[in-house]
């Protein structure tokens, strides 16, 4: 019976993540916004009545759903229990008690079954526009940055709160796309409800009791097991990039105990005057997600999977920042958290975590409107337009790095036409960019070039959001560095990796993203896998011969090869 029982767990487990999977993907297909709808910049959970997570949709962002994690708790203590009705819908978009900045909207939802509260079902999505300066790090303090929600009802008992609709209307340049956002997040969670009341119905249960504790029971079980698995040692993680105006240090203490990790980032470079800080929730939720990848990434994500990992920094370091910080960026510092992780872990456990990749996403947002310098034609418009790319991450310990691939996010490249589609942008180039992934006995992975105008009779600016311009990827173990940053106008004009800058009509801003860098010595690559880079146009010839010591004869016979259609993927 009790074998039963335990197989039957197993079974509502495996459907509690589907149900998150297609709520997930039902905000997906209802977002408004690029970032949700073709970048996946989003997430979904369930959770029980206490507040705690027991499953994540594999859809999503790390940083939406490890912050999401801990928020849900937070709108139980905002909301209160006995305010917590059938048909309500809650909202915040609080750095602290969210996912980060403002520019992310988090709704839950209570889920009642025969007029009990069941649990809560609680989404993430990043908007494009949220009021204040817009999307950038340019903001002295989180008061500038945008239009802050409160935890707060949306809706109660079914009727949405028009005065709240009102006021969000009126504070953001987007007005259409951001109420019809948060409502695709409400209705998303409104498909997981019923998801969870049919599995109720067909496995007879009254409340989430038993298989909460079986999923969380067994997650904490199987976490702790392969923590007491591992060498009980520290370590001392630094990596060092570029900041907004100057660089900033990252240094993580990594101790492992016996039945806990503890994530130690005392000795981090202090508060920046710009909005590139980061909430101590982001950082968790990076901090854990890097752990989770290189200890246990079989065991799914909930409560009780990520409560080993315990993360500590001071106060008002870049990676705990407390209010009024300006925090609209904290994902390019927050983004950069797994890679200092693992340049301690890998004097923990070598041969077991990649090389330093690109890192933070790179994005970049741009405020398009009529030309100023003369006369603009009567189509002309003003428009919010933001995209999602990506560098290079870094080679494995066995595998080339991923070309034009986001680590530790997981957020898609978004495609050129959803990009033109929503506004009066043309995208000029975007293509892999030759020799940006560091050398290596497995190569860094590839970043990308991207040329960017706007249509006639249009000027904007352009929000910045890069990094690796001055601090490119390092290699591990022997491995290469990637490729930097670069980042100017068509006319040569330099422009910097951080902040709004004006690009006048007619003007190009020409990108080249970064590469991963190498693992392992160039020396040891095999020969054959450098030929197949020069023949596909991964590597220059000048790469294959001072890089990976190919000779003139190798190099010819890979062109004559490709010439005849013999060599590809």
């Amino acid at each position: 019976m009790a074998g039963t029982t335990k197989i039957a767990h197993q079974v509502m487990w495996n459907r509690l993540i589907s149900v998150v999977e297609e709520q997930a993907q039902a905000l997906v297909r209802t977002a408004f916004s690029t970032s949700v709808r073709e970048a996946g910049d989003l997430s979904a959970g369930v959770y029980n009545d206490k507040g705690e997570m027991l499953a994540q949709a594999v859809t999503g962002t790390p940083g939406h759903v490890n912050a999401m994690a801990d928020s849900v708790p937070h709108f139980i203590r905002r909301i209160g229990r006995q305010n917590i009705f059938e048909g309500d819908v809650y909202i915040t978009n609080d750095p602290w008690e969210g996912t980060g900045h403002l520019h992310d909207i988090t709704v839950v939802t209570p889920s009642f079954h025969k007029g009990l509260l069941a649990g809560f079902f609680a989404c993430t999505a990043h908007v494009v526009d949220i009021g204040g300066r817009g999307f950038g790090a340019d903001a002295n303090s989180v008061f500038e940055e945008g239009l802050y929600i409160p935890i707060m009802k949306f809706a109660e008992r079914g009727m949405v709160d028009q005065t709240l609709v009102k006021v969000i209307r009126g504070n953001v340049r987007e007005p259409d796309q951001l109420i019809g956002d948060i409502y695709a997040l409400a209705t998303c969670n409104e498909i997981g409800h019923r998801r969870l009341i049919d599995m109720m119905a067909e496995f007879g249960l009254s409340d989430l009791g038993g298989i909460s504790d079986f999923i969380l029971t067994n997650s904490r079980i199987a976490t702790l097991a392969r923590i007491a698995a591992l060498p009980q040692a520290v370590a001392t993680g630094h990596m060092r990039i570029d900041g907004y105006s100057h660089p900033i240090d990252l240094h993580v203490k990594l101790s492992i105990k016996s039945d806990r990790i503890l994530c130690d980032w005392d000795g981090t470079s202090g508060l920046d005057k710009k909005g590139i800080n980061v909430p101590l929730v982001y950082t968790k939720a990076y901090a854990c997600y890097a752990l989770k990848c290189a200890i246990a990434p079989e065991i799914p994500n909930n409560a009780a999977s990520l409560a080993p990992f315990e993360v500590t920094a001071p106060e008002n370091s870049i990676v705990n920042a407390l209010h009024p910080a300006p925090v609209a960026l904290r994902h390019v510092i927050g983004h950069m958290v797994p890679d200092a992780i693992y340049d301690a872990l890998d004097k923990i456990l070598p041969g077991t975590v990649p090389a330093e990749g690109a890192g933070c996403l790179c994005n970049f947002q741009l405020s398009l409107r009529p030309r100023t310098d003369a006369a603009a034609p009567k189509d002309a418009v003003r428009s919010e337009v933001l995209t999602f790319n990506s560098g290079g991450s870094g080679a494995r310990p066995r595998f080339d790095g991923m070309n034009a691939t986001a680590f530790p996010s997981g957020v898609m490249t978004m495609p050129v036409e959803a990009t033109e589609q929503v506004g009066p942008v043309i995208i000029w180039r975007k293509e892999l960019r030759p020799d940006s992934g560091g050398g290596g006995q497995f190569r860094g992975g590839l970043g990308q070039y991207m040329e960017v105008g706007a249509r006639q009779g249009h000027e904007f600016d352009i929000s910045a959001m890069f990094d690796r311009v001055d601090h490119p990827a390092l290699g591990r173990r022997g491995g290469l560095p990637g490729a930097a940053t670069t980042i100017a106008q068509d006319d040569g004009t330099r422009m910097q990796g951080k902040g709004k800058q004006f690009v006048p009509h007619g003007r190009k801003v020409m990108m080249a993203f970064p590469g991963g860098a190498g693992y392992g010595s160039a020396k040891n690559r095999d020969p054959a896998q450098v030929k197949r880079d020069l023949a596909l146009g991964y590597i220059s010839e000048q790469a294959a011969a001072e890089v990976y010591g190919l000779s003139q004869a190798e190099i010819e016979q890979v062109q004559a090869a490709s010439l005849k259609g013999e060599i590809g993927e």
